[in-house]
């Protein structure tokens, strides 16, 4: 599995370096004999959606812990629902707790908060954006799937998005731009951005797939809907808090993007309890 340029084992082997140094976990060598073992389970302490399975595994596989996931990403998760049974050498769990936990927690944070959307926009699609963390690009946009999303372009390299930037630049209208990717980038979507009626009207007579309605409000999402009427698909966005998303949904829109699922999900509370005695 790929996120974005780095492979899962280099991002995890990046982040167990970070934590680890040059001397390891000073505290449990000092503190925890060699050949102790120890058992315990990562367990939810709020409800959510579970994502991030495959990361946390490569990291306690790194580390030499075993690890019985009770549920895949997707999986709907209660305050006390057990997410995964783990053993293994106590000094390598230990080591090993911290990093699995923060990879979990950050992206079933995010399926959460997808989750919440994607149910308040129904049936409208919530979309992700490109507002991810350097890196983790492909790891949030799955968790972002796994909360019931949909992904919007993976990067600038596989949809064609016209902006007024693009066209100021180019030197090129807008009719040009969209002929040009028709002619250069056969089967590439072509979206662009409107933030007007006068805008989404240009958009269509030149012929986009997507019509991105930027910070419009509910009356004027409602006039763009009846204006397409089917010949485009509209994207919604724009500041997209939960209550907004829903508002801009019920005006008919195809989707809604939001790119706090990425940029400002909460973690998701998940921690490792150990069995006494271990």
């Amino acid at each position: 599995m790929i996120a974005g340029a780095l492979s899962v084992d280099d991002l995890v082997a990046a982040a167990l370096a970070e934590d680890l140094g040059e001397r390891g976990d000073i505290t449990s060598a000092l503190l925890v004999p060699a050949d102790a073992r120890a058992t315990g389970v990562i367990a939810a302490r709020a409800d959510g959606v579970l994502a991030g399975r495959a990361v946390a595994q490569a990291v306690l596989d790194r580390m030499g812990v075993d690890a019985a996931w009770t549920g895949a990403d997707g999986a709907r998760l209660h305050a006390g629902d057990v997410v995964a049974r783990v053993s293994g050498p106590a000094r390598a769990v230990l080591a090993a707790e911290r990093t699995a936990l923060n990879a979990l927690s950050h992206l079933s944070g995010i399926a959460t908060m997808t989750a919440r959307f994607a149910a308040a926009c129904t049936p409208a699609m919530v979309l992700d954006t490109r507002k991810t963390t350097p890196g983790w690009r492909a790891l949030e946009k799955a968790a972002v799937a796994a909360g019931g999303g949909v992904n919007h372009r993976m990067g600038l390299h596989d949809r064609v998005l016209v902006k007024d930037n693009h066209l100021a630049l180019a030197r090129a209208g807008l009719a040009d731009a969209v002929a040009r990717a028709r002619r250069d980038l056969p089967g590439v979507i072509v979206e662009v951005e409107a933030d007007d009626l006068d805008g989404v009207r240009s958009a269509l007579e030149a012929g986009a797939d997507w019509v991105l309605l930027d910070n419009m409000d509910d009356d004027a999402l409602r006039a763009a809907v009846a204006l397409t009427a089917g010949r485009a698909r509209l994207e919604a966005s724009g500041g997209m808090t939960l209550e907004r998303a829903a508002r801009a949904a019920a005006c008919g829109v195809d989707a809604v993007s939001v790119g706090a699922l990425t940029h400002s999900a909460p973690a998701l509370d998940l921690a490792l309890d150990l069995d006494a005695g271990a």
